[in-house]
């Protein structure tokens, strides 16, 4: 298994990387050595723009479309990376929020059903099918996986998204007990859990000052930017943290 910041190599997939901490997970991949596959559901226009800045930087990438809550799309999406090279490495970013806000009583069921579709069982598919190529024990090189959780599970966002933190409660113990699966088959499983960060998930539910009203409760006085999410997110696939598996890093300023 090839990991390192500096020596990375192989393919990293990410997903839902057209824009936020996901393209900014992606420029540092590819900084870092990988190439690259931009995985979107719909902005295609993202994940083209991310995709071009990567490749007019000297980088490797390509756009792929697919849909993570649909089993057929994963599976699609690796055949689709390893045409470019052997997969070293998974970014499971893509989540969503549903776009409402307020008590949990109040979210409609068809929202409730999308967003565990996409944030608990799309990160499954997204897994079971790193596994299947990543695992020693299977003919894979290994590599890393790597979840975005949240520190939304800490207080559960009452008022907001308490079924927004619960999936992210589900992805800190898949984090935790597939690490422990896989741990003799060459694959390390870590998660990084973002506090406040400055990217458009708050503006999209309505929220757009979300991140600035929280400033006062973080102990460091300011929201994440999304490139210091992705730092942690390198940190965990290189060599560096060649013995960390299990693990959720908390990158939230201390709150």
């Amino acid at each position: 298994m090839s990991e390192g910041n500096n020596a990375a190599s192989g393919i990293a997939i990410v997903t839902g990387a057209s824009r936020g901490i996901g393209a900014s997970v992606a420029y540092a991949a590819a900084r870092a050595g990988y190439g690259v596959v931009v995985n979107y559901s719909a902005d295609s226009a993202g994940a083209k723009s991310v995709v071009d800045d990567i490749v007019d930087h000297g980088g490797r990438a390509q756009a792929v479309q697919a849909d993570v809550s649909q089993p057929a799309d994963v599976v699609r999406l690796f055949e689709e990376a390893a045409f470019l090279g052997p997969v070293t490495a998974v970014i499971n970013n893509a989540a969503i929020t549903g776009n409402r806000i307020g008590p949990l009583v109040d979210v409609p069921a068809d929202t409730l059903q999308r967003v565990v579709d996409v944030n608990v069982a799309g990160m499954i598919f997204m897994c079971q099918e790193a596994v299947r190529r990543l695992s020693t024990d299977r003919g894979g090189v290994g590599g890393s996986i790597v979840n975005i959780s949240s520190t939304a599970t800490k207080a559960g966002s009452p008022g907001t998204w308490v079924h927004y933190a619960a999936t992210k409660g589900a992805v800190d113990v898949l984090t935790v007990g597939l690490a422990a699966e896989v741990a003799k088959q060459g694959i390390r499983v870590n998660a990084v859990a973002p506090g406040s960060t400055n990217t458009g998930l708050h503006a999209a539910a309505g929220m757009p000052d979300r991140v600035e009203r929280l400033n006062p409760t973080i102990p460091m006085g300011r929201g994440a930017e999304p490139e210091e999410v992705a730092a942690a997110v390198m940190w965990l696939l290189s060599n560096e943290a060649g013995y960390i598996t299990g693990a959720v890093l908390p990158v939230s300023g201390g709150r």
